[in-house]
């Protein structure tokens, strides 16, 4: 069964050292985000990658999301960002906004499934991203198998997938609700899916540029 380790206000080096050895050797964990529980393992590892697709039963064409802690983990992630992108990140990072990107050459293919994009968040929770400052992005899908509810607690994780991933940090219950909002940086900007953070709070910002966004959501 998984072990699981309790997240406090304060992590501490053992901690932080347990997490990281564990996604280092392709591992899987599981982690609190804004709305529910997700499946994280080190994207520079193939095999832990992979290994969170198949727990997913996650359908061939849909790409794995990644978390990241910090911006300057977006360089080994992304071919560019435009210029009007950086209002819209500055204002909704970190946060419930996951961005679509130009995505770099030669990552594991469940992160981008021949899209040419990947989608990338930065989570509003500080302890999260102290732990992906010390471990590097990891994949942030929810904690379900597709097509059923995400889990919002460690308890649910470990019922469901303990048998089958490392570590469950156990960080309370998460509040369910919406999921992220989807942005693509695309020209124009358009909403791939209408979440926490709401289109028109992304259009006020967009507007002083004078860049109108598109709802690819629409119906």
């Amino acid at each position: 069964m998984a072990k699981i380790l309790r997240v406090s206000r304060s992590l501490s080096p053992e901690f932080l050292e347990e997490v990281c050895q564990c996604t280092s050797q392709s591992g899987v964990i599981a982690v609190a985000t804004e709305s529910s529980y997700a499946l994280s393992a080190s994207i520079h590892s193939q095999i832990a990658v992979a290994r969170v697709a198949d727990l997913k039963g996650r359908p061939s064409d849909k790409p794995l999301l990644v978390l990241i802690g910090k911006w300057d983990q977006l360089g080994s992630l992304v071919t560019s960002i435009p210029s009007w992108a950086f209002s819209v990140l500055e204002h909704f990072w970190p946060g419930p906004l996951t961005c679509i990107f130009k995505s770099q050459s030669g990552l594991p293919k469940h992160l981008t499934m021949g899209t040419g994009t990947i989608g990338i968040r930065c989570p509003g929770s500080f302890q999260l991203r102290s732990i992906l400052n010390v471990t590097g992005p990891l994949t942030g899908t929810s904690a379900n198998l597709s097509g059923s509810s995400p889990l919002s607690t460690a308890k649910e994780v470990s019922e469901q997938f303990g048998r089958e991933i490392d570590l469950i940090l156990d960080s309370g219950p998460s509040p369910g609700g919406l999921p992220s909002t989807i942005l693509v940086f695309s020209e124009p900007p358009q909403i791939l899916r209408k979440g926490l953070i709401a289109m028109e709070e992304i259009q006020a910002v967009l507007a002083k540029q004078g860049i109108s966004l598109v709802d690819k959501d629409a119906g």
